[in-house]
This record gives structure tokens, sequence and C-alpha cells, in this order.
């Protein structure tokens, strides 16, 4: 069967989402006509999916370009029908409502199949990368009471030590005896008949998040808080029905499922991925020329690699550019606006909820702010100390007085983390944010990454931004290194560029000299550190914390080798 009947929740959803494409470009309008709609039922995959994919059988849902620049689509009535074999597929299994499968896949179509299949039967998905080790794998399936794992061939010696009752789902020739081929669903039926309506508070997702200073967190998602919550993702991008939608990110992080399923599938575009095995920055703007892709959103580090390309290359650029997973520093934004002639608009969320912050299509955009409260979004600034109200700084937190679709429903199997993040009727953040007279807000860093030097606040985002700036530089990571005078002094990891590499003496005193003379006195950076890579966690953010505990083990220990100091180049 290809295509369903639209329901009650098919038209209170399309009703909001239509209210949201009216009113693309009216910031105020849409604050203030928003509302959530109200769900006792809902099951994207049957209600909104298949809805479309009767409405627009032919149109491409995803398409798939690989690093030889072969491309593949796959209309919604294809993926529909497939994904209805895979779910009768998986109830063969023994895979019911309410199971919880690890999806481990790369971006192959495969993977599209088998999260629409799991929505269709109200099971659980656990989307997770690839790039994870047999220990890291182990404890998401112990921590999520996983009942299978769906995942490439080639990976299968991480899921030897399981236990026996785990499912195997594999991927592709020579599978180990006990596992289960997916291509096999293939001879299942194409018409599925649910086992009833999916209650719209039943879990959907669980997602860790990425663990930059502890212990991933298990984040639980109902039926209705990506996969509808996700209105605000959509308003965000700016993606509109028959767009070609491009997100650089990788499967199992929460930025996949914001801009490479449900936000596109909501405003009834396709999703384009680009399978290419190394970046470069020509053959990307060759492949966005090629398929006319119209919205674009990737992560700083890619648009920091664009920016060395020659960005002309790119004849048609997109009508939306968007940066997301941390912020933009201003070069990087003035630069793709002078050879595209648009502005790269930020977003601001978390694993935990969709998108709640952002410069939103047509509104005017502050260089280095990430934008305004998005529709539906009741944001508020508290001082992280007393917990008071802030106008001017302090951590982005949700009023929880208010209804908020698009916020998770908790932690896991652990009520005391969730009471600890939704204390005092604010859900918390941890991100501190600085807000203008206009509404506008700059994200400052993480509450556990600002630090004091001198009694001065100091913002590791701020000086990184000034940092990258120098053409010395490709990353940086800016964190206190403890300082018997002033309590902590700035010091940066900085990775430089490849010309620069043998020159580390030179290129200190180059670096320093753009600090001082951008960077005010209580803020310049006084240590240097060259490094070859950064620590960061698998979804690529940087893992300050470690970088932290470095530092404080080197002062510890005197050890002075491998740095540069700034008094030494006055």
């Amino acid at each position: 069967m290809t295509g369903r009947p639209a329901t009650p929740a098919t038209h209170a959803v399309r009703e909001v989402r239509d209210f949201l494409l009216a009113n693309r470009t009216d910031y105020q309008a849409t604050v203030d006509g928003f509302h959530w709609p109200e769900l006792s039922e809902f099951n994207f995959a049957l209600e909104w999916f298949d809805v479309v994919a009767g409405e627009h059988p032919d149109r491409a849902a995803v398409t798939i370009v690989c690093a030889d620049l072969v491309a593949r689509s796959w209309t919604y009535a294809e993926l529909s029908a497939r994904s209805n074999q895979v779910a009768n597929w998986l109830l063969s299994l023994g895979v019911r409502r309410g199971s919880t499968l690890i999806v481990m896949l790369n971006n192959t179509i495969e993977l599209w199949e088998i999260m629409l299949g799991i929505y269709k039967i109200g099971a659980v998905a656990i989307p997770t990368s690839t790039l994870l080790s047999a220990a890291d794998l182990a404890y998401r399936v112990d921590h999520g009471g996983a009942a299978a794992v769906v995942a490439p061939a080639a990976l299968s010696e991480r899921l030897t030590g399981l236990d026996d009752q785990v499912i195997r789902i594999g991927l592709g020739p020579d599978l180990p005896s006990g596992w289960f081929s997916l291509h096999d669903s293939a001879a299942a039926s194409s018409d599925f008949t649910p086992d009833g309506p999916t209650p719209a508070g039943d879990p959907s997702l669980l997602y860790f998040t990425s663990g930059t200073t502890s212990r991933p967190k298990l984040v639980r998602h109902t039926q209705v808080s990506y996969p509808v919550g996700h209105l605000s993702t959509m308003w965000w991008l700016g993606v509109q029905p028959g767009d070609v939608h491009l997100n650089i990110s990788s499967p199992g992080w929460g930025k996949h499922a914001w801009s490479n399923f449900f936000a596109p599938f909501l405003a009834q575009a396709t999703v384009f991925v680009f399978n290419y095995d190394r970046f470069d920055a020509g053959n990307l703007m060759k492949v966005m020329d090629a398929h006319q892709v119209t919205t674009f959103c990737a992560p700083p580090t890619v648009w920091r690699m664009l920016i060395q390309a020659d960005l002309t290359q790119l004849s048609h650029p997109p009508r939306e550019l968007l940066g997301a997973g941390e912020p933009l520093n201003p070069e990087v934004i003035a630069k793709v606006r002078a050879a595209w002639g648009g502005t790269i608009r930020d977003g601001f969320g978390q694993t935990e909820m969709t998108c709640c912050i952002g410069n939103g299509p047509g509104q005017a955009v502050k260089d280095g702010s990430m934008g305004r409260p998005m529709p539906g979004y009741p944001v508020v600034l508290l001082d992280p100390t007393s917990g008071a109200p802030r106008s001017d700084e302090g951590e982005i937190c949700l009023d929880l007085s208010q209804p908020i679709l698009g916020l998770m429903d908790g932690y896991h199997n652990d009520p005391l983390m969730t009471a600890e993040a939704c204390r005092d009727g604010y859900y918390h953040t941890g991100d501190i944010a600085s807000m203008d007279a206009d509404g506008y807000l700059t994200y400052v860093g993480r509450a556990d990454d600002v630090f004091k030097a001198s009694d001065y606040k100091i913002s590791p985002f701020e000086l990184e931004s000034i940092l990258l700036e120098h053409p010395y530089v490709t990353e940086v990571a800016i964190v206190p290194s403890p300082d018997p005078l002033r309590a902590a002094v700035p010091k940066a990891f900085v990775c430089l560029v490849a010309d620069a590499a043998e020159r580390q003496a030179e290129a200190a005193r180059a670096i320093f000299e753009h600090a001082r003379t951008r960077l005010s006195a209580y803020q310049r950076i006084r240590i240097l550190e060259f490094v070859s890579e950064l620590p960061k966690t698998i979804s690529g953010k940087i893992r300050r914390v470690e970088l932290r505990e470095r530092e404080a083990v080197r002062v510890q220990a005197n050890d002075s080798t491998a740095q540069f100091w700034e008094r030494d180049f006055r």
C-alpha cells in the first residue's frame, strides 16, 4: 500500500506547518500566532510520511550521491512501500511496539528504511554512530535495554561480546552465523497494518548525548517531541516543499535527525546526502550545483574549510545557508556573504530539544548572534548561581509553565537527572548567552567552560573567534591555565595550517601580536601550545574538559616544555 489517508492528527500538524510556511519571513507574526498542535495520538511514519507519499508519490524523499559522484534518488512512494516491508519483517523477528533497537548505520538508504519501519511499529530507535568502539556499544546496549542492533556486516566484530539474546540485524555480505540480513526484508509484504493507534507520549527515540564533560546521558523523546517538535527546526532552516536540503551530519547524533529526517520530511522536501570519502570543497560545490541544492546546513568545521577554497566555484548558491553545532565566528560569515550573497544563519538547540533559538529566514542577522527564540520556545536567561532572571547575560533556560512540545520527555531511567535539569520550573541547558536590547542572543559558552582570570569572566568562544581570524590558525580551544597571581590565565591550544607548522616560534609571535591588537588586556592569551589535533567527542565537539585536566597536570608538574609564553614576545 502506497500512501494513507490523512487523520485528524495529520490535519492538526499540517495546520501548524502551513502557518509556519506562510509566515516564514515574519518573525513577530510567527511568534505571536504560533501554537503547538495538541495531539493525543500520532505516528510520524504512518500519519505524516505515508500521507505525503500518497499526495506526492513521485517526489524524491532522499537523494544520495556517492564518492564517485553517482547519484540515486528514492521517492516518497518508494520509501513508504519499502518501510512497510521492513516493518513487517521486523515484526516477524519478534520486534514489537516498545522494543528498543540500536541503529548503527551510515548514510545509506537503509538508514531511512529502518527508521521509518521502526516508527510504523511503534518501536524505539537508538541512533548510534558507526565510530563507536565495542565497549561504547556494549554500554549503550545495556543502558538502553536494546533488544536488537542493526549494523553493517563490516562492524560485526564489535557485537561479539553482546548477550546472545540481542537480535543481530546486518547489512551487507558475509554476515556471521546467527545474524539476520536486512536485505531479506524485501520479501515481506509492502502492505502494513498497525496493531493500533500510537499514543503521543510513547517513547520513539533514545539519544545518547555527545558527552563533552561526562558520561553520555540518554535522552528520551516521545512520538511527538522530535517528530512534531521539529516544526521549529523546519522554520529555522527555511526549508519549503520541493526543496533539496543538504545537511552535513553523521548518523547517530541529534542534528542528523533534525535536518536529515524530520524537518525536511515535515516540509515535504528532499533529503540530500553527499557521501564523500575525504572532504573536498571543490567537489562539494560541484555536487551542490549539479543537484540544485536549495538549503544548506553545515557545522563550523565545514564552513571554515569551505572559505579556504574559491567560493565562486559555486555558480548557484543555496537560498538558505545555515550553521549549527557550535557558533560561527563573524569572519566566516563575512567571507561567505561576500562570495555567495547570502548570510549564514546560526541556530541553537540540544539533543534534548529541537531548535529553540535561531536566525530565521528573512530576519535581520547580527553577525555573531545565534538569533532570537523560536516559535513555541519560552526562552529566559537565569543567573547561574542565584537562579534569578537576567536581561543581560545568564544560563539559557526554558519556562516549563508553558507547553514546549519539542522538549525531551526526560533522561531515560534517570529521574534524579531529569529533576535536576528541570528544577525550579525551568529546563536548564547549561549554556550561557548574552542578550541585547532587541532580544538577540549571543552564545558565551558552556557554563563549565566559562572561567575567571583576575576576577574577569572569560568566554572561551569569544577568544577562539578572534584567534580563528588569523591565517595561521585552523582550530583553537581556550582553557584556563592555573596561575598563582590571577587564579587563571587564558591558554590557547592551536592547530596550525600546514605551511606554518614548521615555523612555530614565528607563528607564536604572529598570533600573540594578533591577540594583543584584538583583545582587551584581561582577555589576552598568555600561553600557546601547538597541537596536531584537538580532543573531540565522536560528534565533533571539542572536549575542553580534557584540555583543562591536561593543563592542570602540566602546571602541577611545573612542566613548561612545548609552551610559548606571551611575555617572551613583547
